[in-house]
């Protein structure tokens, strides 16, 4: 029993460590080869956890030679335009000028009921607004509105506005995170006048607390601390 959890626990961390190695777009899109590979993966592993006749060693020859392989191809893919496209295929218009492309959706075997709920999904009821919309090679779906139909701007109002930055958090579920408190050079006594300013007299009542680089602060106290 103890050998099998020790093989477990050295795959999973092995497979772990070699998808973050191939990097963030490899974990938030999925392309098909990078399906393909996750699937592969993921049988290789299970065989030597479960089977303790096979060594180790065997399973884990097989998954550093798809990682690698797999990076092979992610370098080969941002340097030539023609591997990229017939690896991974080009996006497909499906809809333009508010007029849906019957032949797209057919090459991409997609039905008319799967396009009408993605476009739900993103906030658009019918086509008439759609200018274009694009089935990327991942499967997900990108629309670009016509001009008329986006959302006005603020420079285009001729508003002038302030740039706030990224919200860095201070605390966290009632824990304070100090060296994010001292890295933006403020002391204990500013976080006791931020909480006190929203009714909080200790970071432990507070569930989340972010400051902005102009220093306005955003903060959700815990439930027993808003009775």
């Amino acid at each position: 029993m103890f050998v099998v959890l020790i093989r477990t626990v050295v795959l999973y961390l092995f497979i772990v460590v070699g998808i973050r190695l191939l990097g963030k777009h490899q974990i938030g899109q999925l392309e098909p080869s990078e399906l393909v590979l996750t699937l592969i993966i993921a049988d290789l592993a299970s065989v030597p956890m479960q089977d303790n006749g096979i060594p180790l060693l065997w399973g884990l020859i097989p998954i550093v030679v798809l990682l690698a392989l797999s990076t092979i191809i992610s370098v080969l893919c941002t340097r030539s335009i023609r591997f990229r496209a017939l690896l991974c295929g080009r996006p497909s218009i499906v809809v333009e000028n508010g007029q849906v492309l019957e032949a797209e959706l057919k090459k991409n075997r997609l039905t008319l009921d799967e396009l009408m709920e993605e476009l739900r999904i993103q906030g658009y009821a019918d086509f008439k607004s759609i200018k274009f919309a694009l089935l990327e090679t991942n499967g997900q779906l990108s629309v670009l509105p016509f001009a008329a139909e986006k959302p006005v701007t603020a420079a285009q109002m001729g508003v002038s506005t302030q740039e706030t930055g990224l919200p860095v958090v201070l605390v966290s579920d009632g824990h304070l995170l100090e060296h994010n408190l001292k890295g933006l050079g403020y002391e204990p006594v500013w976080l006791e006048k931020q909480l006190a300013s929203h009714g909080l007299h200790s970071y432990r009542q507070a569930f989340l607390l972010t400051v902005d680089e102009v220093g306005t602060t955003y903060c959700i106290p815990k439930k027993e601390a808003a009775k």
